[in-house]
C-alpha cells in the first residue's frame, strides 16, 4: 500500500524556541545541560507532530543543534587541527560552536550556501583531519524516537559522496583516497543500525543532481556497493533532491532498494525517465510529490495527475509519497498568521500544512480522487480569487516593464571613464575604507522599534531616536578614520522586508520564520502582486546622515534580485518579470536618492549567485536576465554617481564576467571566511572595475587583528589593482557588539593606513 514521508522538518521551532534556547546557551544563560533538555523536548514534539498528521514513515536525526553538515563532519571526525579536537569520542559542543561560529583562539569554518536555497551550511575541512567514527548519531536519534514515541524512524544520512564533494582542503587527486577512508565510517554506522533493527535509512545524495564526472559515477557504485555488503539487510532510500538526475540509468541500477526523485523541480526530465525508462521492480520509488521549498498550496488534481502517471510504472506497494526536499525552507505552520488577507492566506500551505497534503495524496491514491475533491475545489477557486485581484492588475506597472524591455540598459559613458570623474568629484585616498552597510542592532534599538510598531511611540519619537543613532555612528565612523560612511540602517529589521513593507505587491507574516545558518532565521516576505514603488524609502534617513558629515554616505538598497530569491515568489508569472518589476520600483529609488544630493549608492545583490540554477544548462538565461535587472534599477544615474553593489557565501569562479556585466562601480565581496580562496578567481581573470574583498569575517566573535588583513589584502594586490582596490568588512555589521565592532573597524583602517604607507613608498623609490 503507498505510504507518506516527508525528508525533514523544520528545527526552528513554532515559534522559535531552538533559536532562543542556542542564543541563550551562547550567551551563558544555559548551561550544556539544559540546552540538551530544551532541544531535546523540541525534537520529540516535532517527532509527534508527524506521528499524530498521519506521516507513515517518520525522518530522525534530520535535527541539527546548528547544520546538518557540520553534524556529519564531527559525527565523522572531521575537525580542523586549530580546534584543538584529540580524536577520541564525541565532538564537545564548545568545540562543534567553535568550528561554527569561531572563537578567540581560532576562525570559524567557512560557510556557503546549500545548493541553491538560502540556506547555508558550514563547510568541512578534510586537509589534516584524521577520520574516525566519534559517534552514531542516527542510531541515538533513531532509539531516542523509538524509545520515548513508538516510532519506528527513518534515520537521515548524508551520502558519502555528497559529503565529499561539499567538503574542502583535498586535490581533486585524492578524491578516492579520501572516499576510502570515509566510506568503512558509513559502513560502520550502517552495521550499528542494522544490529538495532532499523528498516530503512535515507541517504541524501544530492549531489547527483549536479554535474558529474564518469568517474564520480563509478565512485558512487563502488561505495553502495561497498555499504550494501556491509550491511545487507537494511534497506537505503537513496535520495536526490532540488533537481532531476540526468544518471538515471546508473542510479536506478545501484545496489540500494529505493531510489528517491523530485517531482517537482525535476518534474519534467524525472517524469520522462521513468516514462520512457521505467523503474525497477525491485525497488521503492520516493515521490517528491509536495514541494517543500514553496509556500502555495499545491495544485491537487495536478498531482493526482503525476501520481496516475508513475502509477503506470510503479506499483502502489512500492510508491512513497515524500516532499520534494526537507521542509526546512519553508515556515513552520500557517496556524498563527490571522493577519494576511483572505485571498492570499487561503492560498498558502507551511511545512504542517504540506504535511496534510501529503496525507490526503496518499489516501487519494489508496482510495480514489473522490478522496480530494473538495479541497481541489477549494485551490482553485482559491486561485482565481487571487488572479483576480486588484494586486495583480497594475496596468502602470505591466507598462513600464514592457518599456525597459526594449531599453539598452547602459550607463551614458563606460567604467574608466567615469572613474576618471569620480575620483575627481570623491578626491578619496588610495584604498578607501568603508563598511558593507549595518551597524549594531543593539536591545535598545530593537525596542525602540517594538514601541514604535506597538504604537507606545509617535513617528515623531522614533524619528528622533533613529537620528540619534545616526549621530552616534556618523561620530564613531569619523574618528575611526573611514573614508566613506553609511548610516547604519538602524531603522530596518531585515534587509528584504524593510524594502517589501515599502512597496506594494508585497504580504509579511506574523511568524513565518525560516532557518538562514546557525541560528539566524528570516522572514521572507511573500510576494504576491504586482511589486510596485509607492514612494521614498531610504532617502529620509540618508540625507540626514550626510547633513551630518562632509565625508560621503552610501544610500543602501536591496537589489532586486535578491529581493526576489529571499522572498517567497509568487508562481503565475516568470521569476524573470517579478525581477523587471522590482528592478523598476528601485529605480525610482535611486533617482529620488540622486535628487537628494547622494552620490554613492550600494545596491546590494548577496543572493544574485544563489538563484543560479543547478543544470549548466539554464545558467546563462539566468544571468543575462538577473544582470539585465541589476543594471535596470541602476543605469540612469548620472556618470558622477557611484554604483556599489555586494554579494557573499557564494562560489564566484564561475560568474566573474556576469558580475563584470553588471558594471557596477565598485563591488565588495566575501573572501576573508573562505581564506582568499575567492581571490585565486581573480589569478585566473581580469578585473577592472573597482572592488573590495572582505578581509575579516563578522560572523565570529573574535576581533581580527591588522597583520592578518594585512596578508589578505597583499595576496588580492597581486592580482587586482591597486587604484581599484577597496578595503571592507566582508558583510553588515548588524549582529556584532558594538564594542568588537568598534575595535574591528580601528584594525582594519590600521591596516589600510599601513597598506597606503607601503604603497607610498613603492611609488616614491620608482
Amino acid at each position: 500500500m503507498v505510504q507518506s514521508s516527508v525528508l525533514g522538518y523544520p528545527r526552528i521551532g513554532e515559534n522559535r524556541e531552538w533559536k532562543k534556547a542556542l542564543e541563550a546557551f551562547w550567551a551563558g544563560k544555559l548551561q550544556e545541560s539544559e540546552l540538551q533538555h530544551k532541544l531535546q523536548a523540541i525534537r520529540l514534539s516535532h517527532l509527534s507532530k508527524l506521528q499524530k498528521k498521519g506521516i507513515d514513515i517518520i525522518p530522525v536525526n534530520d535535527f541539527s543543534y546548528y547544520d546538518h553538515v557540520l553534524d556529519t563532519a564531527v559525527m565523522l571526525g572531521i575537525v580542523p587541527s586549530r580546534f584543538s579536537y584529540e580524536g577520541h569520542g564525541p565532538v564537545p559542543l564548545t568545540t562543534y560552536y567553535a568550528m561554527a561560529r569561531g572563537s578567540r583562539e581560532a576562525p570559524a569554518c567557512e560557510m556557503t550556501k546549500w545548493f541553491n536555497t538560502n540556506y547555508h551550511y558550514i563547510v568541512p575541512e578534510l586537509d589534516g583531519s584524521s577520520p574516525v567514527l566519534t559517534e552514531n548519531k542516527p542510531l541515538s536519534a533513531y532509539r531516542e524516537a523509538k524509545e520515548q514515541l513508538g516510532i519506528e524512524g527513518r534515520p537521515v544520512i548524508l551520502g558519502p559522496l555528497t559529503f565529499l564533494k561539499l567538503s574542502k582542503g583535498y586535490s581533486l587527486s585524492d578524491t578516492d583516497e579520501w572516499l576510502e577512508r570515509l566510506i568503512p565510517l558509513y559502513g560502520q554506522i550502517l552495521q550499528e543500525l542494522e544490529a538495532e533493527g532499523v528498516q530503512w535509512v535515507q541517504m541524501d545524495e544530492p549531489i547527483l543532481v549536479t554535474k558529474l564526472e564518469p568517474v564520480d559515477l563509478l565512485r558512487l557504485r563502488s561505495s553502495y556497493d561497498y555499504l550494501t555488503k556491509q550491511a545487507p539487510v537494511i534497506r537505503i532510500m537513496l535520495q536526490t533532491y532540488f533537481e532531476s538526475v540526468d544518471y538515471y540509468d546508473e542510479l536506478v541500477t545501484l545496489p540500494v532498494q529505493g531510489i528517491g526523485l523530485d517531482f517537482v523541480h525535476g518534474l519534467k526530465d524525472n517524469l520522462n525517465s521513468i516514462k520512457t525508462k521505467g523503474f525497477p521492480e525491485n525497488k521503492v520509488l520516493g515521490a517528491g510529490i509536495i514541494d517543500g521549498r514553496s509556500i502555495w498550496r499545491a495544485p491537487l488534481d495536478d498531482k493526482t495527475a503525476i501520481l496516475d502517471e508513475l502509477g503506470k510504472s510503479v506499483s502502489a506497494d512500492r510508491l512513497l509519497l515524500q516532499s520534494s526536499c526537507s521542509l526546512l525552507h519553508v515556515p513552520v505552520s500557517l496556524r498563527q498568521e490571522n493577519q494576511l488577507p483572505a485571498v492570499l492566506r487561503n492560498n498558502l500551505a507551511f511545512a504542517d500544512e504540506k504535511l496534510d497534503e501529503l496525507v490526503l495524496l496518499t489516501k487519494a491514491v489508496a482510495q480514489g480522487e473522490s478522496v480530494v475533491a473538495k479541497t481541489v475545489e477549494d485551490v482553485r477557486q482559491a486561485a482565481q480569487s487571487l488572479k483576480a485581484s486588484e494586486e495583480r492588475s497594475r496596468g502602470d506597472v505591466h507598462l513600464a516593464i514592457a518599456a525597459i524591455r526594449e531599453q539598452p540598459l547602459e550607463r551614458s559613458r563606460p567604467f574608466a571613464e567615469r572613474y576618471a570623474v569620480q575620483q575627481a568629484k570623491w578626491q578619496l585616498p588610495m584604498f578607501p575604507t568603508t563598511t558593507i552597510g549595518s551597524f549594531p542592532q543593539s536591545q535598545e534599538v530593537r525596542r525602540a522599534r517594538q514601541l514604535w510598531r506597538r504604537k507606545e511611540w509617535n513617528g515623531e519619537q522614533y524619528t528622533g531616536f533613529i537620528r540619534s543613532q545616526i549621530d552616534k555612528w556618523i561620530g564613531l565612523q569619523e574618528e575611526i578614520g573611514l573614508d566613506v560612511l553609511v548610516h547604519g540602517e538602524f531603522e530596518r529589521t531585515d534587509m528584504v522586508e524593510f524594502f517589501g513593507e515599502k512597496l506594494a505587491g508585497f504580504a509579511f507574516t506574523q511568524n513565518g520564520w525560516v532557518q538562514s545558518y546557525g541560528s539566524r532565521c528570516v522572514k521572507p516576505p511573500i510576494i504576491y502582486g504586482d511589486a510596485a514603488y509607492i514612494g521614498e524609502m531610504t532617502v529620509k534617513e540618508t540625507s540626514y546622515a550626510q547633513s551630518r558629515t562632509r565625508r560621503p554616505v552610501k544610500g543602501m538598497l536591496t537589489g532586486p534580485v535578491t529581493i526576489l530569491n529571499w522572498s517567497f515568489v509568487r508562481e503565475d508569472i516568470p521569476r524573470e518579470a517579478v525581477a523587471c518589476q522590482l528592478a523598476y520600483a528601485l529605480r525610482q529609488e535611486v533617482e529620488a536618492l540622486e535628487r537628494a544630493g547622494i552620490g554613492m549608492i550600494q545596491v546590494d545583490e548577496p543572493a544574485l549567485r544563489e538563484g543560479l540554477p543547478l543544470k549548466e544548462a539554464y545558467h546563462a538565461e539566468y544571468l543575462s536576465w538577473a544582470v539585465r535587472a541589476f543594471r535596470a534599477a541602476t543605469c540612469t544615474v548620472q556618470d558622477t554617481t557611484q554604483i556599489h553593489t555586494h554579494m557573499c557565501y557564494c562560489e564566484f569562479h564561475d560568474m566573474i564576467d556576469s558580475i563584470k556585466q553588471m558594471d557596477a562601480d565598485v563591488i565588495s565581496i566575501e573572501t576573508s571566511r573562505s581564506h582568499g580562496e575567492l581571490i585565486r578567481s581573480f589569478e585566473q581573470e581580469t578585473y577592472e572595475l573597482g572592488i573590495g574583498l572582505g578581509v575579516y569575517d563578522i560572523h565570529s566573535p573574535r576581533i581580527p587583528q591588522p597583520g592578518e588583513m594585512i596578508a589578505m589584502i597583499e595576496r588580492a594586490l597581486r592580482v587586482l589593482d591597486p587604484k581599484l582596490f577597496w578595503i571592507n568588512p566582508d558583510c553588515g555589521l548588524k549582529t556584532r557588539g558594538i564594542e568588537e565592532t568598534a575595535a574591528s573597524l580601528r584594525n582594519m583602517v590600521e591596516a589600510a593606513k599601513a597598506i597606503r604607507e607601503k604603497y607610498a613608498r613603492l611609488t616614491h623609490t620608482l
